[in-house]
């Protein structure tokens, strides 16, 4: 499940990346041979998608500048139609909290203010930041904590600090290079204030009382075995071994190679994240799937990334869900640097999760992010193919860290009174979806009953949290 305000969205960088901005690539116009006339009629009759039939989606037609309102709410229209034909009116939803382990990292990605530069969390700098560390034993009290509450999935994504490795094995092998700072971005645990232990220590940490462990993206699978030639089946296997359940699909971006090289030079290319996800699923994985859009790419990459997608789902059947992350702005080096002045359109998020819907013949879930959109923006998103709506999460601090501004935590009786509120039915749902409990709005107050210590009992009082808040307003066009 990638349910968590998930950490793709503006996770894991650092400025030093900033020259890649000086070769930022200038994108065209799109254009096909398609027409949208044709696109959007194969869309009704589900016909398979090209790539040139979901540009010319996204884009409203690609013989006019800016988008058609029209156009747009026609294929919303159809997204929808095409939702309630493949998941119903249901919404979903899973009780969870994040446990992001540390903040250090050094990779450079010019969308992101989660990071803190690693340099600053050793023992002898004087420098001052806000970022944090947290060893095993820190995590599994946060988790102990949770599941108490009723919390059944803990999401955990972390910056790429230079002392984690796989194990101990792991840190022999970079150890032994010559010079392991430069060749491998290692540096032993002693050289910092906190020892965030291995990645295997940190899944068994959090792995306990039965919640379900949803961490490891790619990037941090290729952290987990740089140095070696293992491979990304055999770490996940070992993480899995040791408690992992399933792998969120973030660190995607943007999966094509020349947007990649503007917004985070430092990251594993696309070949790179999709061979750690079908080493995932080859490892027995369920895996998520993401898309972080509204900054440099155009609607041509948008759906050369929905390409990437699909056709890795065909081939190993893993991906439970697909979550769009509109690009938060506001705190990241991309805008302090000129290079946007903004993140995507409302319209833009609507046809992103419509033409998402329609393209992704093959993955059933589509969430709305209220982390990112607020609540009357994620339910309107409910209305343009989304079925899912994340989760309680208790702790989001990336997009907040990025400038986002609707609320960390979300309330059982939040989501009954905004999804019954716009006429769909309110599922608590486990991170697979495999487990769905149907809620009876009467049923008052609602609280989670999937997790190993859940009998009901609300996780918080109603919130109210979600920035625009009012669901008289929710269903409207924006």
């Amino acid at each position: 499940m990638t349910s968590a305000g998930d950490p793709d969205a503006n996770a894991g960088g650092d400025d030093h990346g900033a020259a890649a901005l000086d070769g930022e690539a200038d994108f065209a116009d799109p254009t096909t041979n398609q027409s949208f006339e044709n696109a959007l009629a194969k869309a009704r009759d589900r016909t398979r998608l090209t790539v040139d039939d979901a540009v010319e989606l996204l884009a409203t037609g690609t013989e006019r500048d800016g988008i058609d309102p029209a156009r747009k709410e026609a294929v919303l229209e159809a997204a929808d139609r095409r939702r309630r034909e493949t998941v119903g009116d249901e919404v979903t939803f899973v009780a969870n909290v994040n446990n992001n382990v540390t903040t250090a990292c050094n990779t450079g990605c010019l969308f992101c203010n989660f990071k803190d530069s690693a340099h600053a969390f050793e023992t002898d700098s004087d420098a001052d930041h806000p970022g944090f560390t947290k060893t095993p034993a820190e995590s599994q009290a946060i988790v102990e904590d949770a599941l108490d509450m009723g919390v059944y999935e803990v999401c955990s994504v972390s910056g790429l600090h230079p002392a984690l490795a796989l194990n101990a094995e792991h840190h022999e092998i970079l150890a032994a290079h010559d010079n392991p700072a430069s060749e491998v971005n290692y540096k032993p645990p002693s050289r910092y204030a906190t020892d965030p232990g291995t990645y295997v220590e940190q899944i068994e940490a959090m792995s306990v009382g039965g919640i379900h462990v949803h961490s490891m993206t790619p990037e941090e699978a290729y952290h987990a075995r740089r140095g070696t030639n293992w491979t990304y089946e055999a770490v996940y296997d070992r993480l899995a071994a040791a408690g992992l359940d399933s792998a969120p699909g973030t660190a995607a971006e943007i999966l094509v190679d020349e947007v990649r090289d503007v917004i985070c030079p430092g990251k594993i290319g696309t070949d790179d994240w999709v061979a750690a996800m079908e080493g995932a699923v080859a490892a027995g994985l369920d895996v998520t799937s993401t898309m972080m859009y509204g900054h440099v790419e155009t609607v041509e990459h948008r759906a050369e990334h929905l390409r990437v997608i699909r056709d890795l789902q065909d081939r190993t059947g893993g991906i439970t869900e697909f979550v769009p992350l509109s690009f938060i702005h506001e705190n990241t080096p991309l805008y302090r640097h000129g290079v946007v002045d903004g993140g995507a359109s409302r319209a833009e998020d609507e046809l992103l999760v419509a033409v998402a819907r329609l393209f992704l013949d093959n993955v059933d879930h589509v969430q709305a992010s209220w982390v990112k959109s607020g609540d009357a923006h994620g339910l309107k998103l409910l209305n343009c193919g989304a079925d899912d709506f994340m989760g309680t999460i208790l702790s989001e601090e990336i997009t907040k860290r990025a400038g986002g501004e609707y609320g960390e935590y979300r309330s059982f009786d939040d989501y009954v009174e905004m999804i019954t509120a716009i006429g769909r039915t309110p599922v608590e749902r486990s991170t697979d979806y495999r487990t769905r409990r149907r809620i009876d709005p009467e049923d008052d107050p609602h609280g989670p009953e999937l997790g190993p210590r859940a009998d009901g009992t609300p996780l918080l009082a109603g919130s109210s949290t979600g920035g625009e808040s009012g669901v008289e307003s929710a269903g409207a066009d924006n």
